[in-house]
């Protein structure tokens, strides 16, 4: 076998492989497009007047953990100020309720006291 024919096969081979790539990034997108819609269609029913899910979590508490809460609960920080953790958690509680998003989706920043 010459040298010509050699980079023939070689560059057929590399040709087959991008190719194969490029599908299968090709195939991914449209899944991962695919996953989009029936995720909006399934669990977000909100509005367009609501208030956006905030990007909050509770983390940190007692009683947060993922043995407990049965998630992957207890990342991040979440920063109290001039609030102990009871009524942290009492007030993520709340939100959690009022807002109809369950609290393994919520993630909490941070609490602060406001004075009036």
């Amino acid at each position: 076998m010459d040298i010509l024919t050699s980079l023939r096969i070689s560059f057929f081979g590399f040709l087959v492989v991008f190719v194969t790539l490029a599908l299968i990034f090709l195939c991914i997108k449209i899944l991962s497009a695919v996953i989009r819609i029936f995720d909006r269609g399934a669990g977000m029913t909100h509005d367009h007047n609501d208030v956006k899910q905030p990007d909050i979590a509770g983390q940190n508490l007692p009683g947060n953990n993922q043995n407990e809460m049965g998630s992957d609960m207890g990342y991040g920080e979440l920063k109290l100020y001039g609030v102990d953790e009871k009524t942290a958690a009492m007030i993520m509680a709340i939100v959690s309720d009022e807002s109809q998003i369950p609290l393994s989706e919520l993630r909490f920043k941070s609490i602060k006291l406001l004075d009036n």
